[in-house]
């Protein structure tokens, strides 16, 4: 969830406190045990995007959290209006002694205002006209967004800065990182940052969010993710899921990819909850929790079935990327006993007798439940 739309009161942004009184209870009533947010960090002013990403904000839109930096820092800084670093600190303690893990999102990218994008030009590629090219994946295009370059002469530098941010966090008390297209990113880099990384923080699990081709996605989990986003977001049919199910179990992906199966993510809502009614949710959540050991739904966004798209695409109208939302944190309904007994179950489940990995990491990765 977006920590920014967990305040009680309408009309105010969020913040980590408002996270630990209004969201914590919640996600410890629905028996999750992993609370994933999206960046944390300064947004940018430049190309600032609007409601519904419109090229027209108003001086009240916040900014995508995915534009990071601003002149009051970048990825090792928090946004003010969420709080401090100490009181992010406090968040994941509040949330461990609940037994709750926080997951962080890395972006590898930053907005026009970023630092790195002053102090080291050099990491990103330059048009002919000398300014820095944006972020494009047709039709659309990130004019927020500035990608970096793996392949600049100064790699080596910009390798070592990546890594310095995702021990920082580990510092800070992060063991799980949710990031963001790393199949838009050196594979290189996944193979060394993330054994540098777990050779001081073992414990420290990699999501791979990567809807990509088949290929790639298997290879980044072989490179050392801990876990893989999957198709199941698209996968509807009986005969579609049968297959992909064989694919995952069967084939040798099973030795190397640790499934994570999402009915929903903040950036997607597919086709098939686009309109439907509360059987559709309680299917395509139910089949993702007993499919797979791993699982995610964005929240409250799915349990509130909320399924407006925007016309012809696969994104939710008024998406929270763009603005700040007010949510009912004691709401109930079908979706949530749900969800609250499945879960329950799925905690009293033992591993299997003779568990691919450890019984210790097993434990750990046996429920990725962002809300």
């Amino acid at each position: 969830m977006f920590p920014r739309s967990a305040s009680s009161k309408p009309g105010k942004h969020g913040t980590f406190k408002d996270v630990e009184e209004n969201v914590l209870p919640k996600v410890k009533s629905l028996a999750f045990d992993v609370l994933y947010i999206p960046p944390i960090h300064p947004i940018g002013h430049q190309f600032r995007k609007g409601k519904n990403n419109t090229l027209n904000p108003t001086e009240t839109d916040p900014g995508v959290p995915y534009a990071i930096g601003s002149e009051l820092g970048g990825h090792k800084a928090i946004l003010p209006e969420l709080g401090t670093v100490e009181d992010f600190k406090h968040l994941i303690n509040t949330a461990s002694s609940m037994g709750i893990e926080i997951a962080m999102d890395l972006a590898i990218q930053c907005s026009p205002d970023h630092p790195y994008a002053k102090e080291h030009p050099e990491w990103f590629k330059v048009r002919p006209d000398g300014t820095i090219q944006y972020a494009e994946n047709p039709p659309k295009k990130y004019q927020d967004i500035y990608p970096f370059n793996f392949e600049s002469e100064n790699w080596e530098a910009l390798w070592d800065e990546w890594k310095s941010v995702m021990m920082l966090w580990a510092e800070w008390g992060v063991r799980i990182i949710r990031v963001d297209n790393p199949h838009t990113k050196s594979f290189s880099f996944w193979e060394w940052v993330i054994a540098e990384v777990q050779a001081v923080y073992p414990d420290m699990i990699f999501l791979a969010e990567a809807f990509t081709k088949p290929k790639v996605m298997q290879q980044l989990a072989k490179l050392g993710y801990t876990q893989s986003y999957t198709y199941y977001t698209w996968r509807n049919s009986k005969e579609e899921l049968i297959s992909y199910m064989n694919e995952l179990t069967q084939s040798e992906q099973r030795y190397f990819m640790r499934p994570n199966f999402w009915p929903n993510t903040h950036d997607i809502l597919p086709w098939c909850m686009q309109g439907g009614l509360e059987p559709i949710f309680l299917l395509r959540y139910f089949m993702a929790a007993t499919l797979s050991s791993n699982y995610g739904i964005f929240g409250p966004t799915f349990e509130h079935m909320l399924n407006e798209a925007n016309p012809g695409k696969e994104e939710y109208s008024n998406s929270e990327k763009y603005e700040i939302k007010h949510w009912d944190w004691q709401m109930e309904n079908k979706l949530t006993h749900v969800i609250r007994t499945v879960n329950h179950l799925r905690l009293e489940i033992q591993p299997c007798s003779e568990p691919i990995i450890s019984h210790s990491v097993q434990s750990k990765m046996r429920i990725l439940l962002p809300i």
